[in-house]
């Protein structure tokens, strides 16, 4: 049975500077968990972007499971401590089979094409540009989330070392979105 969802999209409840927990509880939105939250939130966005401009199949389906794996990121970060035992592997718990598929598909995606050691500069396509943004903002959440960890947060290992691989990968497909036009510049 489908529930009706009230009309309004406002709750009110945040009006005091705090937001809910998954599972239950709140804490302020100044907190650093909420900040790697944010970001997290953030990286599925722009990666939307890419996705969006990307006129690759399998790249785009491949943005599409990152996205959906960073919504069990965050879905991990943003659990009430006390009733992690209640999540899901893979659904709402980031898991070490999510971290060795991440990790065989860079592989997988160097092997097709070799990176080459110069700097590069983001903007050869409009898709890798944005990969490049998801990178940096995913970047962004893994600093935040060792920072909620460093405060006292109870942050998974495995979910920081996820973030920590989607960036490598994102660098990675990065690369493969530029294709040949992502040259270095001359003076490099």
């Amino acid at each position: 049975m489908l529930r009706r969802m009230s009309p309004k999209i406002y709750t009110r409840t945040g009006d005091d500077g705090t937001t809910g927990l998954f599972l239950g509880g709140r804490v302020s939105k100044a907190d650093a968990l909420v900040d790697a939250g944010g970001d997290v939130d953030e990286a599925v966005a722009v990666l939307g972007v890419a996705r969006a401009a990307c006129g690759d199949r399998s790249l785009a389906e491949e943005v599409l499971r990152l996205q959906r794996e960073l919504f069990v990121v965050g879905a991990d970060l943003a659990t009430h401590p006390e009733r992690r035992h209640h999540l899901t592997d893979g659904v709402s718990r980031v898991t070490d089979d999510m971290v060795t598929r991440l990790e065989a598909l860079i592989d997988a995606l160097v092997v097709e094409r070799p990176l080459r050691p110069v700097f590069v500069v983001p903007g050869a396509t409009a898709s890798g540009a944005a990969l490049d943004h998801a990178r940096t903002v995913v970047r962004r959440a893994e600093r935040h989330a060792v920072g909620a960890r460093a405060a006292g947060h109870a942050v998974s290992a495995v979910a920081l070392t996820y973030l920590n691989r989607a960036s490598d990968l994102l660098f990675v497909l990065a690369r493969r979105a530029a294709g040949e036009v992502d040259e270095p510049p001359s003076h490099l």
